[in-house]
């Protein structure tokens, strides 16, 4: 602390001969405001000794103007034009003295050509929202915010959060145990217990549970600044929000309405304090990031920040000026051209030194790497430029390999050996080969053994994300227990959301009484989670699946706002026995290395990854009627102790009688997991046969003697 005390004084010091050396400038008088230019290479507002800094570009525009207006107030006090020869190339600069942060909010006003047909439509009556907005003011309480974006500002934020010796985890990726949540979902309903509920801090209240859980990781689903008003209704008495965030208004500020107080000018201070306590208890926190579309949407959308600076450079657009939407949101950000490309830069590198912030999470990240007329490109440079940034070195980049213009990519993502990708081919594969199709054995043996026929080629490692669930579609309790989406309460008629679900009800459609049903449905969870802990890869499961938390078959929730996708925490208590078998299965995890990288290639005459049958030892691939899959995992860990770890699991729907692989005489069998009991399975010693239940799975270590 003394150290920091040291730091501070010194940084006063600078300060102090900064405001002299200011000064000595000549400066120029508007409207009563003292004022001279800027500094150019530093864009937003930022407080310097005596004023503020205003920096900002566009290529289009002819004129900008400052607007400085009183807090709460959508009039403005003061209107400050950059003066022409304050303008170097397209960025416009200019410190404003005797302004104190907390007595104002700001936005611009752009003047510049109105060519539809060019893209551009520059709209000099428009307030605009500073693209580098670190905070966003009417946004601090959900569901408050302006309509439509009409009159978004923006707020100066003072940094002096103190990081103090906190530690990075630096977690190997093949170490990670990912846990995706939504910020205010889970802990918005009563029964989290929480004092803030919905909000960071009722976040961090709930540390001691998810270091119980077992996890190491967690994915915030969007917490930039984004409308939740965008497409606002009502529906039966319920209203509908743009709950999920995936429609960022501002990509450098978080959302205010998810802090239990409000913090003015020092927006991102209780985020900040979430992300010190959970990395100085060894949880990594990565953002869900969307940089593919922005909430101004099509033409009939919004108009509050980047249609009026640049539009034809922000999004791509068609030769008529119209918008392309690869997004399936109205718009498409134009992610490689050079002026977008540095401000995605700039807010990765924003989001790492000033929140610490270990990964990102990247929404339809194949746009990421389409050029400026749609089309794919073998080596964006965006994406390129991610991998090897020396800020961005120790972070984790997860693509969604995907976009909604058709464009699938995982296992061909440009990666460069450093970008990870959500395996959306595991996660279809394993639910069909959970609810028993036909034919998918070999698919499913594949993706538990690292979906290698995928990486391997290109040499990429810890390349696959493995997940069953996430919070595009059911549930995991959900998944075995709809065999089609109900999706009614969003309004569409169940037109939205996927109809490609590959899940199965057990019997019955939704809730049932049925004591077999239900039986059934907890062991299927059962099954998926371990099979999803026993698969090599980075797993990644969805907040509440530990204790069948359910959407009541919604597999599209984006907007609600309700009991639909809050986490209901009383069924915790009812279901702890699965999240008992959560642990079990995590710490098991953890305890074998084996499941997670391959260890000197093998051990004791068995490969690396070996396939089985019933029998040891399978032969080909896996024929079309075969539900049964045996895995076997074999190495050495440092010392040269053998660890071994064999994986059984049976998608038919009648028990089958299977025989373990021989192993040496001075090395036994011992059971894990049984799938089949409620209770996990104590470890034991067991023999080289055994009979597994029908819709099961078994998991068996070595020990020696």
């Amino acid at each position: 602390m003394e150290e920091n005390k040291q730091l501070f004084a010194a940084a006063e010091r600078v300060s102090v001969s900064l405001t002299r050396a200011i000064h000595l400038v000549p400066m120029d008088e508007v409207d009563g405001f003292a004022i001279r230019p800027g500094f150019y290479e530093t864009n937003g507002a930022t407080a310097i000794p005596g004023g503020v800094n205003f920096t900002v570009h566009s290529r289009g525009a002819t004129s900008i103007t400052l607007l400085l207006f009183h807090r709460t107030e959508d009039v403005p006090y003061a209107r400050i034009p950059f003066p022409p020869h304050y303008r170097i190339g397209n960025v416009y600069s200019m410190i404003v003295f005797r302004l104190n942060i907390e007595e104002f909010e700001y936005a611009y006003q752009v003047d510049g050509p109105y060519e539809p047909e060019r893209g551009l439509i520059f709209d000099r009556g428009r307030y605009l929202l500073d693209p580098y907005a670190k905070a966003v003011t009417g946004q601090s309480r959900w569901g408050a915010s302006s309509p439509r974006g009409q009159r978004y500002k923006a707020r100066v934020v003072r940094d002096d959060f103190d990081w103090g010796n906190m530690p990075q985890p630096l977690i190997p990726m093949e170490d990670l145990i990912i846990y995706e949540l939504h910020v205010r979902g889970f802990t918005k309903h009563q029964s989290s217990g929480v004092a803030h509920p919905g909000t960071f801090a009722g976040l961090m209240e709930k540390l001691p549970y998810l270091l119980e859980l077992g996890v190491n990781a967690v994915e915030l689903m969007p917490i930039f600044e984004f409308d939740e008003l965008q497409d606002y209704r009502e529906m039966n008495g319920e209203k509908l929000y743009n709950y999920w965030g995936y429609n960022t208004v501002s990509f450098f500020a978080p959302n205010t309405s998810y802090t239990a107080s409000t913090e003015y000018n020092r927006e991102g201070n209780e985020l900040k304090n979430l992300i010190r306590v959970f990395k100085e208890h060894g949880l990594e926190v990565y953002l869900d990031v969307v940089f593919n579309h922005t909430a101004e949407g099509n033409e009939d959308g919004p108009f509050f920040s980047f249609k009026g600076f640049d539009n034809n450079i922000y999004y791509l657009l068609t030769p008529e000026g119209k918008y392309y939407n690869f997004s399936g949101c109205g718009n498409t950000l134009n992610c490689n051209h050079p002026i977008v490309h540095q401000m995605i830069m700039d807010c990765l590198r924003y989001w790492v030194t000033t929140y610490r912030v270990d990964g990102f999470r990247f929404d339809l990240a194949s746009i990421l790497g389409r050029n400026e007329d749609g089309t794919p490109m073998n080596e964006p440079p965006l994406l390129q430029a991610m991998a090897f940034d020396p800020i961005l070195g120790d972070v984790k980049l997860i693509a969604e390999a995907w976009d909604a213009g058709g464009l699938y990519q995982v296992g061909t993502f440009p990666a460069w050996n450093r970008w990870a990708e959500w395996n959306g081919r595991y996660r279809d594969d394993m639910r069909r080969y959970l609810k028993g199709d036909a034919g998918t054995a070999q698919a499913a043996a594949q993706r538990m053994a690292g979906s290698r026929d995928i990486y391997e080629a290109a040499g990429r490692k810890n390349a696959s994300v493995n997940f069953i669930t996430c919070h595009d579609g059911f549930t995991l309790w959900d998944l075995f227990s709809y065999s089609v989406k109900h999706n009614e309460k969003n309004g569409w008629n169940n037109t939205d959301g996927s109809d490609d679900n590959n899940s199965w009800n057990c019997g019955a459609e939704g809730e049932t009484g049925d004591e077999g049903i239900n039986a059934l449905r907890h062991r299927m969870v059962r099954n998926a989670f371990a099979l999803l802990m026993c698969s090599r890869g980075i797993p990644m499961f969805l907040a509440g699946d530990e204790f069948c938390n359910t959407q009541f078959g919604n597999n599209n929730a984006y907007c609600q706002d309700n009991l639909t996708s809050w986490l209901d925490w009383s069924q915790l208590e009812r279901n702890q026995n699965i999240f008992r078998f959560f642990q079990r299965m995590i710490r098991l995890r953890k305890e074998n290395k084996i499941l997670r990288a391959n260890l000197s290639g093998g051990t004791c005459g068995f490969p690396d990854v070996s396939f089985h049958g019933v029998t040891p030892w399978h032969d080909g691939p896996f024929q079309d009627h075969e539900r049964y899959v045996g895995v076997l995992f074999a190495g050495k860990e440092e010392g040269g102790r053998a660890q071994m770890v064999y994986v059984a699991s049976n998608a038919y729907w009648d028990p089958l009688d299977v025989r373990l692989p021989a192993l040496p005489t001075f090395m036994h069998w011992q059971r894990e997991a049984d799938t089949s009991q409620d209770l996990p399975a104590d470890p034991c010693p067991w023999g080289e046969s055994f009979r597994i239940g029908p819709r099961s799975v078994m998991v068996f270590t070595v020990q020696e003697h």
